[in-house]
């Protein structure tokens, strides 16, 4: 707990359903960094920035937390988030301010640079207390400064905070009012459909592998989890799912939040192809298989099984919850 720090921090995390994304971690990871640079931990606090409820923030190292949601006009908004992001860093005065260099994370940070007319460091490849660096060139050279007030941070930069649990607490400031002309009124986030989805944009991907038989109940298991379906080379050369479902390094590599996997033992392609996933389920009997070693979950059974199980647990669910949806 930093009950009063001596500068602030701000950190912009991308954001994924109400839960940081694994560059949303790394860009509080680079800020908590910033904000220990004095080299006591304690003297600097780091603020995210965020809009509506978040998960994790006190575990990947935010002391405060600002939700600028009450003031944009729907789940999408980014002008409205970086003209009162603009105003916090007017009025606040952080020392530094990190953005992830992703689509969302380096508009808003360009936005938010523009508005104020100040320089922007972007994609930086390297955070340390002393400098930050980047690439040019053509990776020909390096280029290095002080860390400065607003950068964004490229993906697998920077370690997620991994040490002392922090407060995140809520913080409501006192700001001017933003008044600049919107051009969004109202704005709503569409879920894709998970059925007709490329496997390449599945947040959350189930896969099926020669230790699946019943082809039937696991599309089954796929809608009632609205799961994007999934599948082995095994299974789509043999031709029991399209070649369009096909994981791996010679089908799709998957950046999906989840995957899980039935009867898939794992061979090396297959692997390249989950590598950039960031929990891995898996269900094979063989323990030793390579799929059960890199799932972060492991269930040693038959899929043929579980499936079915988790069929019956979610229609219980469904039927137990009160409006009757799982």
């Amino acid at each position: 707990m930093i009950e009063a720090p001596a500068f602030l921090v701000f950190a912009v995390p991308d954001l994924a359903a109400g839960r940081l994304t694994p560059h949303g971690r790394q860009a509080l990871g680079a800020a908590r960094l910033l904000a220990d640079a004095d080299g006591t931990a304690g003297e600097g606090a780091v603020v995210a920035l965020v809009a509506g409820p978040v998960s994790g923030l006190a575990e990947a190292g935010a002391d405060r937390v600002i939700d600028l949601a009450a003031g944009l006009a729907g789940a999408h908004d980014p002008e409205g988030f970086a003209a009162h992001a603009a105003v916090l860093v007017r009025s606040m005065a952080p020392r530094h301010t990190v953005f992830c260099e992703s689509i969302d994370g380096g508009d808003l940070a360009r936005r938010v640079a523009a508005d104020l007319g100040e320089p922007l460091f972007a994609g930086a490849e390297s955070v340390t207390a002393r400098a930050v660096t980047r690439p040019a060139k053509g990776r020909r050279i390096e280029q290095r400064l002080a860390p400065p007030r607003l950068l964004t941070l490229a993906a697998d930069a920077v370690a997620p905070h991994a040490g002392t649990r922090h407060e995140a607490r809520a913080m409501e400031p006192t700001v001017e009012e933003v008044a600049a002309p919107r051009g969004i009124l109202s704005a709503e986030i569409l879920p894709a459909d998970p059925a007709t989805v490329s496997l390449a944009e599945a947040t959350f991907v189930v896969s099926a592998g020669n230790g699946v038989t019943d082809f039937a109940g696991f599309r089954t298991l796929a809608t009632a989890l609205k799961a994007t379906p999934g599948a082995s080379r095994v299974v789509c050369d043999a031709g029991l799912m399209p070649r369009a479902a096909q994981v791996g390094a010679s089908g799709t590599v998957l950046t999906a939040t989840c995957y899980l996997a039935f009867g898939i033992a794992g061979a090396p392609q297959h692997l390249q192809g989950v590598a950039g996933c960031e929990h891995v389920i898996a269900v094979n009997t063989d323990l030793h298989a390579a799929m059960i070693e890199r799932a972060g979950l492991a269930i040693v059974a038959d899929a043929q099984a579980v499936i079915p199980a988790l069929l019956a647990e979610l229609a219980r669910r469904k039927a137990a919850s009160p409006e009757g949806t799982s």
